[in-house]
C-alpha cells in the first residue's frame, strides 16, 4: 500500500503522533499527558488525565486532516490495559480523534516496537534486543529480521515511581527495593524469552532512553538527529542515574536535556535501564527515536508483512 498514514499511541505518560508515507516523516510529535498518573493507587484513570489526552488527540485530529492522511491507526497500552474505567477513556478518545484506539496486548506492543526500531538500524549486528521502557510497562522483544520473542513486564517509570520512590530525593532504601524487584522481573524475562541473553545489540527506545541520552550529552534544545543511533555506555547511564537519583526534583529540573514533564519519573526509568543493562551484562546500547509508532506505520503500509 502507498499513501500518507498516521499512527497515534496513547501511552501511560505520553500521547504521540506520527504522520508518514513510509519514506518521509511529515509530523512526529509527543505530548506528556500522564494518562496513568495515580493509577497505581486508584486503579482508575483520572478524569483530568483523560482530559489531557483528549486535548492532545484533538490537536492531532487537526494535523491528520491538514496532511490529507488516508488511514489512521490508534492504540492504547499499559494504562488502558490496567484501568477499571478504560471504556470511558476509549469513548472519549474516539470522540476527540475520530478513530477508536485499539487496546494492544503487551506482546503486540513489543513486536510493533521491534519492527519500528529495527527498520531504522544501519550496520548494527543482530540478533537484537529492543527495550521499550514505558510509563506502565517495559517490553523486551528479540529477533534478527523479525520479532521472534517478546515479553511484557509490569515495570514502568510512572508505575515504579508511584510504588517505590516516595521521597524527594528518593531514599537509598527505596532505590534498593526497586532494583531488587527489577531482578525478579528479569528472572521472568530470561525464563520466558531466553533469546535476550543471546542478543548482540541492545536497542533502547522511548522517552526514558532518549532522555537519559539527552542528559548525558547535555542536549538543549532537544535534537532527535543527535539522539538517533547514539551509543549510550553503561558507565554513562550509571552516571546519569546517580546524578538524577541524588538530586531533588527542583534541582533535577535544571539538567540540560531533561524535559520538565519527565523530571519526576525519570529516576525510576533510569533505574530500569541501568538495572537491565547490569542484569544482561550489556556494556552499551543504541538509542533509537524509532519505536512503536514506526511499527504502526509499517503495519498500515504493509499489513501482510507486519501482522500485529
Amino acid at each position: 500500500m502507498t499513501g500518507t498514514v498516521a499512527a497515534v499511541d496513547c501511552g501511560t505518560n505520553t500521547t504521540r503522533l506520527l504522520i508518514s508515507d513510509g519514506r518521509t516523516d511529515r509530523v512526529r510529535i509527543s505530548r506528556i499527558t500522564g494518562l496513568g498518573r495515580g493509577l497505581e493507587q486508584r486503579g482508575t484513570l483520572a478524569p483530568e488525565a483523560i482530559g489531557r489526552v483528549e486535548e492532545a488527540l484533538g490537536e492531532f485530529r487537526v494535523l491528520i486532516t491538514r496532511h490529507g492522511v488516508e488511514r489512521v491507526r490508534a492504540t492504547a497500552t499499559s494504562a488502558a490495559r490496567d484501568a477499571s474505567n478504560s471504556a470511558e477513556f476509549f469513548d472519549r478518545a474516539e470522540a476527540a480523534l475520530g478513530v477508536r484506539p485499539e487496546l494492544l496486548s503487551g506482546d503486540a506492543e513489543g513486536c510493533l516496537t521491534f519492527t519500528g526500531a529495527t527498520r531504522s538500524l544501519d550496520g548494527a549486528d543482530g540478533p537484537f534486543l529492543v527495550l521499550d521502557i514505558g510509563g506502565g510497562s517495559t517490553e523486551f522483544s528479540v529477533g534478527s529480521d523479525s520479532c521472534s520473542g517478546v515479553y511484557s513486564t509490569q515495570m514502568g517509570s510512572v508505575r515504579f515511581t508511584e510504588r517505590f520512590l516516595l521521597h524527594d530525593p528518593p531514599h537509598a532504601s527505596e532505590l534498593s527495593n526497586l532494583l531488587q524487584v527489577l531482578k525478579v522481573h528479569m528472572d521472568e524475562v530470561v525464563a520466558k524469552v531466553p533469546g535476550v541473553r543471546e542478543a548482540s545489540t541492545m536497542v533502547a527506545v522511548a522517552g526514558t532512553a532518549t532522555t537519559i541520552a539527552a542528559v548525558e550529552i547535555g542536549l538543549d534544545p532537544y535534537d532527535p538527529e543527535r539522539i538517533e543511533g547514539f551509543v549510550l555506555t553503561r558507565e554513562a547511564a550509571e552516571d546519569v542515574f546517580r546524578t538524577l537519583a541524588t538530586e531533588s526534583l527542583a534541582t533535577r529540573l535544571h539538567n540540560p536535556g531533561l524535559e520538565p514533564g519527565r523530571a519526576d519519573v525519570i529516576v525510576a526509568g533510569a533505574a530500569i535501564l541501568v538495572g537491565v543493562m547490569r542484569f544482561l551484562d550489556f556494556d552499551s546500547c543504541l538509542i533509537s527515536e524509532h519505536d512503536i509508532l514506526d511499527g504502526m506505520v509499517a503495519s498500515l503500509l504493509d499489513p501482510e508483512g507486519v501482522p500485529w
